[in-house]
């Protein structure tokens, strides 16, 4: 059984050996090895700079998770005595020799291949060890004070102070509603049953979001650690992890880590012999998007098909198995040790006075640093944006940002200078979500992105309801006679009266928040949708059944390529004669527009 005292030795034991901290005496190489670097190529990166300084006394070679800038994966990343940190972009295994041979080993840092991350603006307290722990050995989370929260919640703390310091920070969830995360324990704390459950929605499914993806691969101890103070807090002895099966290296370190953990007694019977006795389990989803909801996440833990459940009762009076749970997002969970370390007012003070502490998004779509983000809550949107995300590639106008997932909706280009935190996105007609931030620019059309969304959430749907199930089917249909050239008169009140129906009406979350993509975007951008009705016109030139293509015969150099690549037969045109597309027979693939060579084919409105 680990002491505290054991704890600090192995800590410092790990400080002294892997270099953690300020005062390196080794060279310490770090990869990213999260699924975006493994992804670009960066396992055999890490192979080739491992075995290339294998013979090299005073160097080690570390995987990590995520460093953030996934644009420019692979990543390595340099720590060496005395010197700044270097790091190096799109690395390949050629790269990766060179930089052992020259950098490494010669002391000479190679300019060409580095690039210097600016984080301005960025607060890391979920992902303040993603990038540069490796996340399969526990000592170097020790190093970074890990499992200290859990020793001071059991040596230190009562239960309820334990609660009372989650309440006094303002941590709300960030899965999504934002429900303060001290006082769901409350309500689980003051149900007497002979056994608890906290549960951990790992569940992520939002299209475009990566984040809590990106903890467990780069940090899982930190989620193992809330856990069990969650436990202690509440009087719980069981934890369960749910997480989706497509997320196969997270599942894997969450394995690694649990095994680890109880290895050295910091899961299982009487931890820090404090008589404290708590052990999590994982448990594997099928992708189902509505397992995110937390009484289909736990009928399906149960081993049930995974449908949302009527509330009142709620989890915390009875969830899983009919007992009081508690149910938190990662990244939740990913806040709670450093909150009891720093303490409450740390954390409070940070953000703004309705949404403490930072935010983590998955920045994506037309934006030019994709990648993962961390910023005090209350960032403005524009500053995330322009700064961080370095604005919109080729110059493209910002057009909205959608924040929320397919439960969001989409904050306009008007409303750039929105500061981030969760009433203020509600009121325009947003939510927080879970964190995916997706950047649409002026080549978007609205109507088709709110339809891309909803047709993600109709097939989503568990189809227990009916304002679910059938609702946002008719809403769907609606979308696609508007998008298809078909739209008539009436079609957006209709749009409108469905979507208040079925936010009344509906069972659970999936469905209450479906028609948001669609009300906000008749909000702000309702005269593109006039204009797909009343003038057959998508101004973002995107609806298949409104454009055309058109060969510019003063630009087209006869090259053929077009001609040769139409699947349709739709191009005819030769040598001596003007290339030409045949409206009625063009399928409207594209596929000519990227096989031109001098730019000559263009769509338009027809």
């Amino acid at each position: 059984m680990l002491t505290l005292e054991n704890l600090n030795e192995l800590r410092q034991k790990t400080l002294t050996r892997s270099n953690l901290d300020d005062k390196r005496q080794e060279t310490r190489v770090v990869v990213g090895l999260a699924t975006c670097g493994i992804a670009a190529g960066a396992q055999p990166v890490f192979e080739t700079l491992k075995a290339e300084t294998a013979a090299v006394q005073g160097v080690n070679v570390y995987r990590a998770g995520c460093i953030g800038a996934c644009r420019l994966e692979p990543l390595v990343e340099v720590y060496e005595p005395g010197r700044a940190k270097v790091t190096y972009t799109r690395v390949t295994p050629e790269k990766a020799k060179e930089i052992a041979a020259r950098h490494i080993i010669g002391k000479t840092r190679l300019d060409e291949y580095s690039e210097e991350l600016d984080f301005t603006g960025q607060l890391r307290i979920a992902l303040r060890n993603c990038g540069i722990i490796d996340p399969e050995d526990i000592n170097e989370y020790i190093a970074r004070d890990g499992y200290q929260a859990l020793a001071k919640a059991l040596s230190d703390m009562k239960p309820l102070e334990v609660i009372e310091t989650i309440k006094k920070s303002g941590l709300r969830g960030r899965g999504g509603a934002g429900f303060p995360t001290g006082l769901k324990w409350q309500f689980a704390a003051q149900n007497e049953s002979d056994q608890k459950y906290v549960c951990c929605n790992a569940d992520e499914g939002d299209p475009g979001a990566f984040m809590d993806r990106s903890v467990l691969e780069g940090d899982p101890h930190a989620v193992l650690e809330a856990m069990a103070i969650a436990g202690y807090a509440i009087g719980s002895t069981k934890g369960f992890i749910y997480i989706r099966a497509e997320y196969p290296v997270a599942v894997k370190r969450l394995d690694i880590a649990i095994t680890q953990a109880k290895a050295l007694g910091l899961l299982g019977e009487n931890i820090f012999g404090s008589g404290f006795s708590f052990d999590i389990e994982l448990r594997l989803g099928a992708g189902a998007f509505v397992c995110g909801e937390e009484t289909a996440l736990m009928t399906s833990i149960e081993g049930k098909r995974g449908e949302p459940r009527p509330r009142p009762p709620f989890p915390a009076a009875q969830g899983l198995w009919r007992k009081p749970t508690i149910l938190n997002n990662v990244e939740t969970f990913a806040n709670i040790a450093q909150i009891i370390l720093n303490g409450a007012e740390w954390f409070a003070g940070i953000g703004t006075e309705r949404s403490k502490g930072t935010k983590v998004f998955a920045l994506g779509g037309k934006i030019n640093n994709t990648g993962l983000i961390e910023v005090p809550m209350g960032t403005p949107l524009r500053f995330i944006i322009e700064q961080i995300g370095g604005g919109i590639p080729g110059g493209r106008a910002f057009k909205a940002a959608q924040t929320g997932g397919p439960s969001g909706g989409c904050i306009p280009a008007v409303k750039i200078d929105t500061p981030i935190e969760y009433e203020t996105l509600l009121e325009l007609g947003s939510m927080m979500g879970s964190g995916g931030l997706i950047v649409i620019d002026e080549d978007n059309c609205m109507v088709d992105v709110a339809r891309f969304f909803l047709d993600f959430t109709v097939d989503e749907s568990c189809g227990k309801c009916p304002p679910c199930r059938i609702g946002t089917k008719r809403m769907l249909e609606l979308l696609g006679k508007i998008t298809s050239g078909r739209g008539e008169a009436g079609d957006i009140e209709k749009l409108e009266s469905l979507a208040a129906l079925i936010k009344r009406s509906a069972l659970c979350g999936l469905g209450q928040t479906a028609p948001n993509p669609v009300l906000s975007t008749l909000r702000y951008f309702r005269r593109e949708y006039e204009e797909h009705i009343r003038d057959n016109y998508c101004a973002a030139v995107v609806c298949k059944a409104m454009i055309c293509y058109e060969i510019d015969a003063e630009k087209c150099i006869r090259c053929n390529l077009c001609k040769r690549n139409c699947p349709s037969g739709a191009v005819t045109g030769g040598k001596d004669v003007d290339y030409v597309i045949d409206r009625d027979a063009c399928i409207k693939c594209g596929l000519c527009v990227s096989k031109c060579r001098s730019d000559a084919i263009k769509k338009k409105n027809c």
